[in-house]
């Protein structure tokens, strides 16, 4: 398979626009973090205060945009499921940007802030989108199985009808 043949099988409509939702939440992460670091009362306290704000604002963000853009046409099931799969997951993929930081800093003792910047913010983002991707379009925003059998094909004690094979 030829690279161009690969990239537009896999950058397929519903790929582009987690992604440009994925980066509509990142530029909202950003600037909210920015904006909270330097508004009053936010100055005075830890730094992680206002970063967990800004990362609620964003997942807030990142949600609407993926249930409204991206799975538009998948099924609204149970909107408490899944918002609550939607969190878990993202809190999971942002693991991923804090486990390949450690493992750069602290296990390989790669410490500039160059080597920080590329472990956390570009492989460990990495992984965690494509984790995002795959879990938000598998267990979050998926659509019912229609091979799921029917309560008629469940009960056990209707007759079964045998075809004979030639």
């Amino acid at each position: 398979m030829r690279f161009r043949e690969l990239v537009a099988r896999l950058l397929t409509r519903e790929v582009l626009t987690f992604l440009a939702v994925g980066g509509t939440g990142y530029v909202v992460d950003v600037v909210a973090f920015n904006l909270l670091r330097s508004m009053h009362p936010f100055v005075s306290l830890d730094p992680s205060v206002a970063r967990t704000l800004a990362v609620a604002v964003a997942m807030c963000v990142t949600y609407a945009g993926n249930r409204s853009l991206t799975w538009r046409h998948h099924t609204l099931g149970n909107r408490r499921r899944e918002v609550s799969l939607f969190v878990l997951f993202n809190i999971i993929g942002f693991g991923f940007s804090i486990f390949t930081l450690v493992l750069s800093h602290v296990v390989i003792g790669l410490t500039s802030r160059l080597a920080d910047n590329i472990s956390a913010n570009v492989i460990g983002l990495a992984l965690g989108t494509v984790f995002r991707y795959v879990t938000y379009k598998r267990f979050v925003f998926a659509t019912p199985s229609t091979d799921t059998p029917s309560f008629a094909q469940q009960r056990t004690d209707l007759p079964v009808c045998e075809v004979p094979v030639a």
